[in-house]
């Protein structure tokens, strides 16, 4: 028959084991969560940045964040738990990305290239981007708060601005070649506006060489002209040539182009979105709802396609399109046949926001 003092020494015993079980579970759990922690920073924090080759470059553009850089690593499977990342950058990294070119030797961390990405100084090229169918204004406003570029126009007028570049024209629109440039850190704004000038001129001349007969344009100034309207008409490669042979059909016939994008374009920072029945009767010298011919200069910086689309307009007989509503136009030789597109445009509109 046990004691009551062997109950308690057997009891006391009992809770010893388990206690010590129980420790040994929380350790082994710590242990797991360590392990899984290393394993999570390894493979984001400190697994190797995919290159291809000895080294490989990563271009970083003027706007992109942390979070969409982050982001298209996991997407692309270069990195893993994105989580650990932002938390890195968030608490380590007191700085925004800088936009140039990297150069990523072969072996580098993610977490490395994360700092990198950090300091413009480890930048090896500054990556312009010009998109077609912007303006020159945007041009100039990107390159003035690009902090790789040298500033040598920043304060000159249009005019004063031609004149230092020695461009032989009256204004700037359409001269400099929309495109993706790899420039070196401090490249002045001349040097970049004066190779981007000579780039278009050589695309404008090639062009007008090989140019289609019969075109509407007394020189190749106002093919570029042109060229700028139609890629404002349309962001569909395949309509180039149509969008051009509509609108030099028109000139030929003596009919006014009556395109909206001359109108945005003659309206200024006056344009807040929207063009209005008043917008289009309001003359302006880009009003081509009021003026007869092409305006007096190019409307946006117009790209190598709209330029060829310019000199070899289609062959068809249309003199009318209108936006589908589902991306693309729908082309018409008559007026009957353009109202009744205009009003299934109407209508898609209509269905779209019920």
């Amino acid at each position: 028959m046990s004691t009551p003092k062997a109950k308690s020494k057997v009891k006391k015993k009992a809770n010893k084991t388990t206690h010590r079980f129980s420790i040994r579970i929380y350790l082994l759990i710590l242990t797991t969560l360590v392990i899984v922690m290393m394993g999570g920073l390894w493979s984001s924090l400190f697994k190797s940045y995919p290159v291809e080759g000895k080294k490989q470059m990563l271009a970083i553009n003027h706007g992109d964040t942390y979070s969409a850089f982050i982001e298209r690593l996991s997407k692309e499977d270069k990195a893993h738990f994105p989580f650990i990342l932002k938390l890195y950058q968030r608490f380590f990294i007191h700085d925004t990305l800088k936009a140039g070119v990297y150069e990523i030797p072969q072996g580098t961390s993610i977490r490395q290239v994360l700092d990198m990405i950090s300091n413009a100084d480890n930048a090896q090229l500054n990556r312009i981007l010009v998109i077609e169918g912007t303006t020159f204004k945007d041009l100039i406003n990107n390159l003035r708060k690009d902090d790789l570029v040298t500033h040598e126009l920043s304060d000159l007028s249009n005019d004063e601005l031609l004149k230092a570049l020695d461009i032989p024209f009256t204004h700037p629109e359409g001269l400099f070649e929309p495109n993706t440039y790899f420039f070196a850190k401090g490249e002045s704004d001349k040097k970049i506006l004066q190779d981007l000038y000579h780039r278009q001129m050589k695309t404008l001349d090639q062009a007008w060489e090989n140019r289609a007969p019969n075109l509407p344009y007394k020189n190749k100034y106002e093919a570029l002209i042109m060229a700028s309207i139609i890629e404002k008409e349309t962001s569909v490669k395949a309509e180039l040539e149509q969008v051009s042979g509509v609108f030099v059909r028109r000139l030929n016939m003596g009919m006014r182009l009556q395109t909206d994008p001359t109108v945005i374009y003659g309206m200024g920072d006056k344009y807040q979105g929207k063009i209005t029945r008043q917008d289009l009767r309001t003359p302006t010298d880009y009003n081509t709802y009021t003026i007869s011919g092409l305006p007096p200069s190019p409307i946006a910086l117009p790209s190598k396609r709209a330029i060829e689309a310019a000199m070899h307009p289609d062959q068809s007989a249309n003199i009318y399109f209108v936006a589908t509503g589902n991306g693309g136009h729908k082309f018409s030789t008559n007026l009957q046949d353009h109202n009744r597109a205009v009003q299934e445009y109407l209508q898609v509109l209509r269905s779209k926001k019920e």
